[in-house]
Parts: structure tokens; C-alpha cells; sequence
């Protein structure tokens, strides 16, 4: 496989509002592709105090959690606790009924799953619109 071959296994998804923030989650998710997730969240949330976040996720073939260290993982949660105003995921699987789970209930966030054919309601829940034309 050449380079020309690579897809990334997590896009950023342009948007028409500075503190929007969108991703694509394809395929099998690596430890690695996280780690550079929750890395532009971080740049996010140092540009921006609250952000509002779309998450499509397409193909899904799993996520290598146990390989990610807990302490990026504690880290990931307590950010995403204190920066996200609401988060949108759209896709398969749905992982927002595991939120409960991973987070002291109640949520300072509102979270919420969408369907792939509801993806124009996601963007307009988080009000903003992809820039990429999709």
C-alpha cells in the first residue's frame, strides 16, 4: 500500500463557524487516529472556551480503546466536560447511550445521536453548515 493509498482514519470537516467543529470517523479507529483526535480537540479548546461538535461516523469497524492510556482517556472526558456546549453524533454505532456510563450524570453538555439519513438536522441542531458541500 502506498501513500497514495492511505485514507485517514479521522477527517476534520470544515464549517462555516470558528468555534463549529466537525470530524469523520471511518473505518477502524487506532489508538493513534484518537490521540490526534482529542489533539485538534485540544487546539479547539485552546481558540475557543465552549465548542459545539459534530461526530459522522461512517463504515465503522471498531476502536482500539484498550490501547489509548487511561490517562489520555481521563483527560479527553474532563476536557470534553468543560469545553463542549453539544455534541451530535451521527452514524452507526450509536454511542451516546454509553455516555451515562463514562460520565457523572447530569451532563454540563447536551449530547445527542442522529441517524446517517438525519445528518442535515445534526448540522442544524449545532447550527452550523459544512463547508466541505456535504
Amino acid at each position: 500500500m502506498g501513500m497514495a493509498d492511505f485514507v485517514p482514519a479521522i477527517r476534520r470537516i470544515e464549517t462555516d463557524r470558528a468555534d463549529a467543529y466537525a470530524f469523520e470517523l471511518s473505518g477502524h479507529i487506532t489508538a493513534s487516529d484518537i490521540e490526534n483526535l482529542y489533539g485538534l480537540l485540544e487546539g479547539a479548546y485552546e481558540l475557543h472556551d465552549r465548542i459545539d461538535l459534530l461526530i459522522r461516523i461512517v463504515d465503522y469497524d471498531g476502536v482500539d480503546w484498550e490501547h489509548v492510556s487511561r490517562i489520555t482517556r481521563n483527560e479527553g472526558r474532563r476536557h470534553a466536560l468543560k469545553h463542549i456546549r453539544r455534541c451530535a453524533a451521527v452514524g452507526e454505532p450509536d454511542w451516546t447511550i454509553y455516555a451515562n456510563g463514562i460520565f457523572a450524570p447530569p451532563l454540563p453538555l447536551e449530547l445527542r445521536h442522529f441517524d446517517a439519513r438525519e445528518e442535515q438536522e445534526a448540522w442544524a441542531w449545532i447550527d452550523a453548515v459544512p463547508v466541505d458541500g456535504r
